[in-house]
């Protein structure tokens, strides 16, 4: 769906994916559905928008979705960040991220719907 600023229209959706330190498989259970919980917090804290989630055992997929102004790699620090943050601050056992990640671009534009964009700021002043 395409949202808009106040100067901008878009439709910006990363699929970022992450593993904890050492690859363990503990992203299960409790330990699962906690970070789920906090991934959706962090989202809405930021004005992002978690479209999909899915922790597996030892890594994890996030489908987000953003302004233009926030870059992917500080989406994926806040998510990291926060995410290792909250967990170790709320519970007994730690969550440590590792420093790599991978981020996809996803979204769709048409041709047609391009050409009307354009076609529709003939009129407007820059």
């Amino acid at each position: 769906m395409v949202k808009s600023t106040r100067h901008a229209k878009y439709e910006l959706y990363y699929h970022i994916v992450f593993v904890p330190k050492y690859r363990h498989s503990y992203l299960t259970g409790k330990t699962k559905e906690r970070l789920e919980t906090i991934f959706e917090e962090v989202c809405e804290d930021k004005d992002l928008e978690l479209a999909e989630s899915e922790v597996m055992p030892d890594h994890v997929h996030l489908f987000i979705g953003s302004p233009p102004k926030n870059a992917p790699s500080l989406i994926v620090n806040w998510v990291k960040g926060i995410s290792a943050r909250k967990y170790n601050q709320r519970y007994d056992d730690r969550v440590k991220w590792t420093r790599s990640y991978y981020v996809g671009t996803a979204g769709s534009a048409s041709k047609e719907a391009i050409e009307q964009y354009i076609a529709e700021q003939e009129g407007e002043d820059a």
